[in-house]
Order: C-alpha cells, then sequence, then structure tokens
C-alpha cells in the first residue's frame, strides 16, 4: 500500500479513526454472536461427581502465561489438597514444568493463537472443540477457571466438558457459557486473575502478589557455563531482547544499536542479544551498526536457559515481549519499550523503578492492535519515536 507523508495531528486522527473502526465488530463477527447465544442453552450432561480437581485454560504465549502464574500458584498455596490441570498451547507449556504447583500441563493447539496456523474450514475450530471436551471429560473436573478475557472458544469448550462451575469474565460471548463472571477492570492482567481465583485464594495486595520463575540448577549451570565459554563471566552483562511476536512493537535496530555502544562505552558491559532463532536476521544487523563487540545468544537457549541468563544481568533491555515478563520474573531490572499494548494491563509485573517501561506521546496509543495487516508501518510510529536518550536515562537508572 502506497503511503503519504502526514504531519503528527493528522496521523493521530487516522490512526484513531481506523482503531475505531478495528474495534468494530464484523459482520461474522455478529453472527457468531448469536449463535453462540444459541449454543450456550444446549444442554450438555454436568459431570455426576467431580474430583477436587481444576482446570485453568490460558491459550496465550510465554509472556501472558507467566502474568497467569500468581493465580494459579495462589490456589494449590491455599488447598494443596486440589489439584491443578493447566490446558496451554504447546508454545507455552514448557514454561510451567517450574512451577511445582501445578500437577499437569494438558497441550491443544487452540484456534486461533497458532503464529503459523493455516486457515482452515469455518466448522473446525467447533469440530475440534466437541474432540477436546470428550477428552476432558475423563478428567472430572470440578471447576474450570477461563483466565483470557475474550476466550469465548475456551468458555464454551468448559460448558460442553460438563465442568459445573466455569469461571471468567462478564464479556460479550464468553460470559452466556459461565456459571460465575466477574466484571473486567482496567487494571495489570496479574490483578484481573487474582479476582478469579478469590474464592479459593485471599485477596492480595500487589506487594504480596508472587510473581517469580525460578530456572532448574541444569539451567542455572548452562547460563554460567555459557557465559565463562564466550569470555565474559567476570564482566558486567546488559542483555539486549530487541525482538517481539509483531513488528508492530519493534524498534529500529540502528537505535538499539547506539544504546548498546553507549552503554557499553560508560559502564564496560559485556552486550548479549537474545532472541529466537527467527529474530537471529535482527540480531546480525543491529550488531553490525555497532562500534564495540557484542554477543548472539539468539535461538541458543531454552526458557529456563534465558531466564538463567538474565539473573546475571545488570539491566534486561527489550521490547514489549514474553522475555521481558520472564526477565521481571527472576528478578532482573528491566527497560520495555511499550506500543500498541496497554501497559496498564501488560507491563512487566514489579516496583516501576526497577521494571521500567517507556512509551511514546503519540495520542493514538495504546491502540490495542498488534496487527495492522499491510498498513504502512510509517503510520504506526508509537515505539520509534522513543528518543534513545529516554532508554539510556531509564537504563541508567534501573541497573544494578
Amino acid at each position: 500500500m502506497r503511503s503519504y507523508k502526514l504531519d503528527k495531528d493528522a496521523l493521530v486522527r487516522r490512526n484513531q479513526m481506523l482503531t475505531a473502526a478495528f474495534h468494530q465488530r464484523p459482520l461474522q463477527h455478529m453472527v457468531r454472536h448469536y449463535m453462540l447465544r444459541s449454543m450456550s442453552k444446549f444442554p450438555y450432561t454436568p459431570l455426576p461427581k467431580p474430583m477436587n480437581r481444576i482446570l485453568f485454560i490460558k491459550p496465550d504465549h510465554i509472556g501472558d502465561m507467566l502474568l497467569a502464574t500468581p493465580a494459579i500458584r495462589a490456589v494449590k498455596q491455599a488447598d494443596t489438597a486440589t489439584e491443578i490441570h493447566v490446558l496451554a498451547g504447546p508454545w507455552a507449556a514448557n514454561i510451567l514444568a517450574n512451577y511445582k504447583e501445578i500437577d499437569r500441563v494438558l497441550t491443544i493447539n487452540f484456534p486461533g493463537f497458532d503464529r503459523n496456523e493455516e486457515k482452515t474450514s469455518m466448522l473446525a475450530p467447533y469440530q475440534y472443540l466437541i474432540h477436546v471436551s470428550r477428552n476432558l471429560r475423563r478428567l472430572n473436573y470440578s471447576a474450570a477457571i477461563i483466565l483470557r478475557p475474550d476466550h469465548w472458544w475456551g468458555a464454551m469448550l468448559a460448558h460442553a466438558s460438563g465442568i459445573r462451575r466455569r469461571i471468567g469474565y462478564n464479556v460479550k460471548d464468553v460470559s452466556p457459557f459461565l456459571s460465575e463472571s466477574i466484571p473486567l477492570q482496567n487494571e495489570h492482567v496479574i490483578q484481573q486473575n487474582m479476582r478469579l481465583v478469590d474464592t479459593w485464594a485471599d485477596s492480595a495486595a500487589p506487594m504480596d502478589i508472587h510473581y517469580t520463575f525460578e530456572p532448574s540448577d541444569e539451567d542455572r549451570d548452562y547460563a554460567a557455563s555459557y557465559l565463562q565459554h564466550v569470555g565474559i563471566s567476570k564482566k558486567r552483562l546488559l542483555c539486549v531482547h530487541p525482538g517481539s511476536g509483531s513488528w508492530t512493537k519493534l524498534w529500529e535496530d540502528e537505535k538499539w544499536a547506539a544504546v548498546a555502544d553507549t552503554l557499553t562505552e560508560q559502564f564496560d558491559f559485556a552486550v548479549i542479544f537474545t532472541g529466537t532463532m527467527a529474530e537471529q536476521s535482527t540480531v546480525t544487523s543491529i550488531k553490525s551498526h555497532m562500534r564495540y563487540p557484542a554477543f548472539s545468544a539468539a535461538g541458543d537457549l531454552s526458557l529456563g536457559q534465558l531466564a538463567a541468563l538474565y539473573q546475571h544481568a545488570s539491566a534486561v533491555l527489550g521490547a514489549d515481549s514474553g522475555p521481558m515478563h520472564l526477565a521481571a520474573a527472576v528478578d532482573a531490572p528491566t527497560v520495555s519499550l511499550f506500543g500498541p499494548a496497554d501497559p496498564v494491563e501488560f507491563k512487566p509485573w514489579g516496583d516501576s523503578d526497577r521494571q521500567m517501561v517507556l512509551t511514546s506521546h503519540i495520542g493514538c496509543r495504546p491502540c490495542r492492535i498488534l496487527d495492522w495487516g499491510d498498513d504502512p508501518p510509517e503510520y504506526h510510529p508509537c515505539v520509534r519515536n522513543i528518543p534513545v536518550s529516554d532508554v539510556l536515562d531509564a537504563a541508567r537508572r534501573v541497573m544494578r
């Protein structure tokens, strides 16, 4: 699509109009709404004698899954006899292996959440739901908690599985399938999730919420040997995670290079860029703009090893992404660059002086739109407008 240069005010007005249009329900969603209302009245047979076993349904990726763990752990800690299961996508299941409070992790390919998903028929999600519900019935759950506010498919799955207590948010298309619902509030998702489980766990003040991730001893040993292998085990470490699941969240390579060079020059850091295998080209590009040497661990580390590496860092800088939540969970200081997502809901959890968030001042953020299709990226500069000087100032403030 061809782009035209717009002044700042015109760009904000344009994006606000497009955002309003994007959040309007299209005709197919309106049709689905009426269909779901009818399906919610279908009399699925409830489980006759459920066990003391709770199913948490969470289709999201790593960062959102980490933010769900305080609520999951709180239920187990309130009653250790309660069996805790989590239904997750294979893209996030591995992160749960380190939590002893979770008794079992079940994985399914949630429709609409696989980033490499191929288009299928309109009936495929419903056919898959019936298949999964038959398997879940055998596990005889006493309750299901749908952690994602708009996840109507998960709420419908709990209903079709005969689970008597189905708890989630009072959101259109979701609430008809629930036995209990709570209002969705504009607050951090960890606090939202804690409200979902207050039947089992007492309400906790933010300072009393336990948000942690414990790497295994093997992961810690690997991280230590990795630093020794590349010859920087005795240097101060700066980690940078420039990638994210959406181009709308990305900062320019040249700016990351400038930040890494400046902090290396001022503090004699060893800089390690982290990322997935697919983000190796981004890291290579950033390094090509740098004056000082840097290291790349992109594609080299498991999630546990990455967490253990972050424990060595004086600071972790990066785009709004799952690894930034992982860094906060191991108590590493972070600076996260936010654009379309709302940091009130999704910022890394912790003291704001230690887990800092930066945004630009453009008037159309947060739009909460992560995929603008073929709309030109220059029309969505919410992250790119963050100055290098702001990132440097924040990094100096959080460094340990």
